[in-house]
């Protein structure tokens, strides 16, 4: 697919069938988030497949699931990450994580799945659930699977502001 037309296409699927995600489409998505630029190219990510019987564990940490089968947990290593020490001390572990999210939403569409970005989260529950050492700091879930044949993107979806109304030039 086009970039600009994966770009219009991918909308934020919140019902997904009960079809079993194969393991090369997770393959190509995990390629994608393990090629994502990173601050420094530390690669900080760390990337959990939530699937089986834990996906009930996720249900104790977020309503967001949305009958998907499974889900990715995209988190950054804290002791791993870029800090703009110079300056204000900014980790780039949090921008690192979203960027890899982002590859990951977009391969996510490109094999012919759905997902949405999902932030709305307990991450103390999510660490202490799965056991996820302190240093890994968990940013963004995403759900995932086939989507149903009745899944539509929300009336929010379509409306987009006018590039001027988003884009200075100075």
């Amino acid at each position: 697919m086009n970039f600009l037309e994966l770009t219009k296409e991918r909308y934020s699927v919140r019902k997904f069938s009960d079809r079993e995600v194969e393991q090369e489409k997770i393959d190509k998505i995990l390629e994608a988030a393990k090629n994502a630029p990173t601050a420094t190219n530390a690669q900080p990510q760390r990337i959990y497949i939530i699937q089986n019987e834990s996906m009930e564990k996720l249900k104790e940490c977020t309503t967001c699931t949305f009958g998907a089968n499974m889900a990715i947990l995209v988190c950054y290593n804290k002791d791993e990450s870029w800090k703009r020490d110079k300056f204000d001390g900014e980790d780039s572990g949090i921008l690192d994580a979203a960027i890899v999210g982002t590859h990951i939403m977009l391969e996510i569409v490109e094999q012919g799945l759905g997902s949405t970005w999902v932030g709305y989260f307990d991450p103390e529950k999510i660490v202490e659930l799965f056991d996820i050492p302190e240093n890994i700091i968990p940013k963004a879930l995403f759900p995932l699977g086939y989507p149903a044949e009745d899944s539509e993107p929300s009336e929010r979806h379509f409306k987009r502001k006018n590039i001027e109304e988003i884009v200075k030039y100075i």
